[in-house]
């Protein structure tokens, strides 16, 4: 056995680690790729009240996609496996809604990255399952980012009026 074997635990059930991670993060990936893009497209075209604090947090948003997105590459690309997230490879696998097009009010924009956010939430959420038995170091990747995705929401549909 080499010194990196003794490091890398042996997956366990039928899948090995590298591709196990890879099924559960790459959907991650893409759609994180896609909320960051479409929150940047929020962030251009909301209007109405509560401009300011809706155009401004969606680039929080923006950069915590970002971060994220790339924190799961890596991870993916230090097991050995290559990462697609090319745009014609994002638009078509990711999970997150079409967004309306043109200028939005902020109330329209606000539900619909909420609906981003939870598409996006719930590839994490199945990630975070599936890699329990497989690799808790992707897990705990997994897990930090979805906490971060559930406070933007929290922070998002906080501007959503209810009684």
């Amino acid at each position: 056995m080499t010194m990196q074997e003794a490091r890398i635990p042996a997956a366990q059930g039928d899948m090995n680690r590298p591709s196990g991670v890879a099924q559960y993060l790459s959907p991650v990936v893409q759609d994180l790729v896609a909320l960051h893009v479409n929150a940047k497209q929020a962030h251009w075209h909301v209007r109405g009240a509560n401009f300011i604090g809706v155009h401004e947090f969606l680039d929080t948003v923006v950069a915590n996609a970002q971060a994220g997105a790339d924190e799961v590459a890596e991870r993916i690309v230090a097991l050995g496996l290559p990462v697609d997230s090319r745009i014609a490879t994002v638009a078509s696998r990711t999970t997150t809604p079409e967004l309306s097009p043109g200028f939005q009010q902020s109330d329209v924009t606000v539900r619909e990255m909420v609906a981003q956010l939870d598409a996006t939430l719930a590839t994490i959420y199945r990630a975070i399952e599936g890699l329990e038995e497989i690799d808790p170091v992707s897990q705990d990747i997994a897990i930090a980012i979805a906490q971060q995705l559930d406070k933007d929401r929290w922070f998002l549909h906080s501007h959503i009026a209810e009684a």
